[in-house]
């Protein structure tokens, strides 16, 4: 059964808006002051998250994939890498007067083996070895690390990875992907430079 909430208590719970009611007479969204939303049970949340055979293949749609191309502030000098190209939903976007190199475990250019000099990566990691995503594209050293990840996937322990390296987080991007789970994000981090987000571990009570 969904859950009637007043609005303004919404940010506090997760799921799909359905069945607004009670709009401004000139039927704004914003003018909704009770909506319903379903909870997703946490078990099935858990088992989509911890399956033991993760689905790590997730093709970008091609506008998406642009659109975070887009983001990136370049010069021709820049070694593009696509770390896990696929069908090139990223790497064939990439702006043609730049170099650009790529990885894709299908034709065993394995990532984790690529070991050249690239100054901007951008692409969409299997999240289910995330962490070790990161630590490898750190590696690299590479000026920009652009990443689409899921929004859960974004905690305060990964930016500190990188921050840890001397990358801040400079851009994000909430979007919504047709069939994939829950809300994703692209995370644009850049060497030397301040994160725009503010942050702490600390277990509130």
């Amino acid at each position: 059964m969904p859950l009637r909430i007043n609005t303004g208590d919404f940010l506090s719970l997760s799921g799909h808006f359905l069945n607004s009611g009670d709009f401004l007479s000139n039927g704004s969204a914003v003018g909704i002051k009770y909506c319903d939303v379903y909870i997703m049970n946490s078990e099935i949340s858990h088992k989509i998250k911890n399956r033991a055979n993760p689905n790590d293949i997730f093709i970008t749609p091609l506008k998406l994939s642009k659109y975070a191309i887009d983001m990136i502030d370049y010069d021709t000098n820049d070694i593009w890498y696509d770390p896990f190209k696929n069908n090139g939903s990223y790497y064939n976007q990439y702006p043609i007067e730049c170099e650009k190199k790529y990885s894709e475990i299908l034709e065993n250019k394995d990532f984790f083996d690529f070991n050249e000099n690239v100054t901007i990566i951008c692409s969409n990691p299997p999240y289910s070895i995330l962490d070790t995503v990161i630590e490898k594209s750190i590696s690299l050293k590479p000026r920009i690390i652009q990443y689409l990840i899921g929004v859960n996937n974004l905690t305060a322990r990964r930016i500190q990875m990188f921050e840890k390296h001397n990358y801040g987080l400079v851009k994000i991007h909430l979007c919504k992907v047709f069939k994939w789970y829950g809300m994703s994000v692209i995370v644009q981090f850049e060497k030397d430079k301040e994160s725009i987000l503010t942050y702490d571990r600390i277990v509130w009570k």
